[in-house]
Order: C-alpha cells, then structure tokens, then sequence
C-alpha cells in the first residue's frame, strides 16, 4: 500500500500543463518533447495519440517522493504502472542488495506481469528519487487503453524485451553462481593446504616422555592468518612459534604460508630468537605490497634444564601454569614482522620446571567478545588455567575454545583462534 504522502492529479491536467511550458533550455529538448507526446513511451509507440490522451485523460499520475515502495513482494497489484520521470529500480531481494535490482528506464512498463496473471507481487518496486508513474487500473488497462490499435503489439514486444533482459540477468546471475561455486572449491582446497602445514596431531610428539605439546587453530573465515608451529632442532632443543597475520581470507593466508616456511629454515639455522625475529622481518618486508604483518612470539626450549629462551614481535605475552598458579611472563618489545626493514629484536630467558605449563594464543581468545562487549581478557583466561593445570593438554584446548564460545554466545568466530600449550614433563627414571 502507497504511503499517504503520495499526491495524485489526473494525467489530463498533466498533459495540459504541459502543452503551456516552454522553454529555450537546448539540455530540455527532450523533455519538452515528451510534454508534447507520448509516443516516447514504448507501450504507446505505435498507438492514436488523440485516441490515447482521451484514454488516458481520467488517470492518474502518482508523485512519489524518494524512498517510495511503489509495490512490495507478496502483496497483490490491481494495477499496471509506467514510469514518467524519476529513478525507480525492482529489488529481486528484501536487502536491498544493488547486484540483486533491475533499474527501470522512463516510460517502462511496472507490475504488468502481476497485473496480468493476478498473482502476488514478486520484487520491491522503489523510487529512489522522486518519481512520477502513471497509474493505470486493470480495468482501464485491459478493457481501454489495450483496445486502442497498435498498443497490444507494443505491449507484446515490450514483454519480449524484458523476457530477453530478464534471460541476460539470470544467465550472468548463473555464471556468477559457478564462479561462486569454483570459488568456495578453491578456497576449501586452500583450507586443507593450510591445515596441512600445521601440526596438528595430539599429542605432536607421541614418542618423547620429556614435553607434551599440543595446537590448535580454527579460522574465522574459510581460511585464516593464525599461525603456530614446533618441531626439534636438535635432539634436546624445541623451537615453537605462535603468529597471527593481519587481516583474514586468502592474503593473509598466503602470508602465513610464507612466514612458516622461512621460520622453519631460519630456525634451523640460528637458535638465537632475537636473530631469527631480525632475519624473518627483512625477508618478509621485501615484496610485500600488500602491507601486511605479523605479530610473533618464538622460542627455543632446552628440555634438559628448562630453560626457555625467547624473543617477541608485537605479540601477546604468553602465560605459565605452576603448582601456585598462573601469570603472564615477562616478553620484550618487538616491532610487527614485515612492517620495517632493519629492525632488531632481543631475546629474554625463562626456567620451566617439571610439570609447569607453557601457554601461547593469539589475540582471537582474549579480545574475544560478549554481546555487550566486554573481553574474555588474559585474567578470564589465567583463572581457567589454574583450575586445569593436571588436564590433558588436547582437552584443555577444547574446553577454552568452548569457555570462549560460552562468553561470547556464539560458535562463530570473530577473529581466528589459536593456541599453543606445552607441558614440561618429568621423564621416568
């Protein structure tokens, strides 16, 4: 139904207004010859024109102020419209999407279809500017104006064009639909790819009775920027790594490819962490047009005496899990990774103990937030961890994923989660 602010006046009075404008403005040659006729709209093209102006006299011409719903999907229409002046478009979804409207040329007929076969309205008819439609019943359509020679053919061949445009948009829609499809297959191999890289197994190191370790990582999107990664450079001596690269999709995941397999060759050849965080960053900045980074936190960890030895980029500090409980270590400054050429890092040193728990994550945990948007935060996160020292590590991950989607009340992700959690074991004697 047409809101109350839509005015009327009779095509009549319309077509003797506009008999009397004149006007020596050459950019309104055109509009003053559609005040003179009517044969520019093509339904009357080929029709009497004095026979039409007596046929059309008692109709009326809406003025449709901006933001105008001239026909809403599931209503029923008793009438057909033609649009005059004014931006008008057909909207083929309720969000207004603009890949999903048709916009509607001056003098093209509107609601013809439903008019015709009675059923109910398909698409949103909407002004976006003011607009001028004439209003045609169906009565007055059916039974006048489609009795006047020559309109029945134009009206056929208007179908026709608009069947064919109508053709057009359903196969560019359908091609759009399979490059979708090829798309989202793409992006699933990519996925696959990406988790391919991580280790991923639990534990990650079933055969050593010295350290438990165990990851995880679930993108917010089909594939993510999170990173993290542990593997031995000597028989004694465990590199780890945890990283989240900014943004998400594709680009940041080309990113983290990228940033894994030159720490995986920089760390096999240095044990310095700082020096390794130095070398990353001057690699990782040549090329990179994109202006992406990463954020790092790395360390070595010597299993025979505890000692842990680290460097940090911008990244969040870490957590330990002792039989007193739980706290933030202590990280140093560091600038993101791939964002400056030249930077240096350096490193600091900590002891774990037998039994204490390492715990790394990305800010997809502790930024995670409720409806209201107030932060999980480290201190939510310190608390579960006290409480869970003695869990298994792979459980322990699954129940924090699970507190965090608990909080924020929602499975799905915001930003991508990631964890990393290692246990210094004591070996049997």
């Amino acid at each position: 139904m047409l809101k109350k602010s839509v005015q009327r006046r009779p095509f009549r009075r319309r077509l003797e207004q506009q008999k009397t404008a004149e006007s020596s403005d050459d950019n309104r040659q055109e509009e003053d010859r559609r005040k003179q006729s009517i044969d520019w709209i093509p339904l009357f093209r080929a029709a009497n024109e004095s026979e039409l102006h007596q046929t059309l006299a008692d109709c009326d011409v809406l003025l449709l102020p901006a933001g105008t719903h001239l026909l809403n999907p599931g209503e029923t229409n008793h009438n057909v419209y033609i649009l005059l002046s004014g931006e008008v478009t057909a909207h083929l979804d309720h969000n207004l999407n603009p890949d999903a409207s048709i916009a509607i040329q001056p003098g093209e007929c509107i609601g013809e279809l439903s008019a015709i076969d009675g059923k109910q309205v398909s698409a949103l008819v909407m002004a976006l500017t003011e607009a001028q439609v004439l209003q045609l019943s169906r009565d007055v359509f059916w039974n006048r104006v489609m009795a006047v020679p020559g309109v029945a053919g134009s009206l056929m061949v208007s179908l026709t064009e608009r069947m064919r445009r109508t053709n057009e948009l359903t196969l560019k829609a359908q091609r759009e639909q399979l490059e979708l499809i090829h798309l989202r297959k793409e992006l699933d191999v990519a996925r696959q790819l990406q988790i391919s890289m991580l280790p991923l197994q639990r534990p990650m190191f079933p055969e050593r009775q010295d350290i438990d370790v165990c990851g995880f990582m679930e993108p917010a999107s089909q594939v993510g920027g999170d990173l993290f990664d542990a593997f031995f450079v000597d028989e004694e001596t465990l590199f780890f790594c945890i990283g989240d690269v900014s943004g998400h999709g594709i680009a940041a995941a080309l990113f983290m490819a990228r940033t894994i397999g030159l720490l995986r060759m920089l760390a096999m050849n240095t044990v310095q962490p700082d020096q390794l965080l130095g070398l990353l960053n001057d690699r990782l900045c040549l090329a990179n047009d994109a202006d992406i980074f990463v954020t790092l936190f790395c360390g070595f960890l010597d299993l025979s005496s505890g000692r842990l030895c680290y460097s940090n980029a911008g990244h969040c500090s870490p957590m330990v899990v002792t039989d007193e409980g739980s706290l933030l270590i202590e990280i140093p400054r560091g600038a993101l990774i791939g964002a400056f050429p030249g930077r240096r890092y350096s490193a600091m040193e900590y002891r774990l103990k037998p039994g204490n728990l390492l715990f790394c994550y990305t800010d997809g945990i502790t930024e995670a937030q409720d409806i209201s948007g107030n932060e999980f935060s480290e201190d939510r996160c310190l608390r579960m961890l006290s409480k869970a020292n003695s869990t298994p590590l792979p459980t322990l991950l699954e129940t924090l994923r699970q507190d965090v989607a608990d909080f924020t009340g929602s499975k799905l992700l915001e930003d991508d989660c990631t964890m990393l959690a290692l246990r210094l074991l004591t070996p049997p004697s």
